[in-house]
């Protein structure tokens, strides 16, 4: 079976997230999708306040909701080292032959490594874009819209914007984790 790769810190999964999966899956409906939840590692942070497993929960909810098959989140902590970082990958993921990023650092390291690496278009960036739904968290504007109403709703679950706000009014010591 084909595989691909989509890696992103889906902080939260919203819809523009949906809508690039959806287009991969339709695009290649023979192929598992691994969804690479990065920075696993991190949480509790402005720009990473949910954890691997609350974003793997987010991703089932919302392929669920959406009734998309053949995806699969995997958490990948960060290893600081850009040289490594794909062998890396490919030492702890199940095979993959395909990867799909925006990213043009990603793109190089994965293209280097020999693998076929292409950029789907982004779906409405300017509405989806993970920094701007936490800033509405914050601000207590109208982020709910921005994800699918499962993720809406288990966020609200585990008072997700509460969460933020607490955060942006008490940053955590220490070192920021990106």
């Amino acid at each position: 079976m084909a595989r691909g790769l989509l890696v992103g810190r889906f902080q939260p999964f919203h819809l523009g997230h949906l809508g690039l999966v959806a287009s991969i899956r339709k695009a290649r409906p023979d192929q598992e999708l691994l969804l690479g939840i990065g920075s696993a590692q991190a949480s509790y942070t402005l720009d990473n306040p949910f954890t691997a497993g609350e974003r793997w929960e987010m991703i089932d909810r919302a392929f669920a909701e959406a009734k998309i098959a053949g995806g699969r989140p995997v958490p990948l902590a960060d290893i600081h080292q850009h040289s490594l970082w794909v062998s890396h990958l490919v030492g702890l993921l199940p095979p993959f032959d395909r990867v799909y990023t925006n990213n043009p650092l990603t793109r190089l390291l994965f293209e280097r490594a020999g693998f076929e690496v292409e950029s789907p278009p982004l779906v409405d960036r300017a509405r989806f874009e993970g920094s701007q739904i936490r800033a509405l968290m914050v601000s207590e504007g109208d982020w709910a819209s921005r994800v699918p109403s499962s993720v809406a709703a288990y966020l609200r679950h585990i008072h997700g914007p509460e969460r933020l706000q607490l955060l942006a009014k008490n940053p955590p010591p220490g070192p920021v984790q990106k």
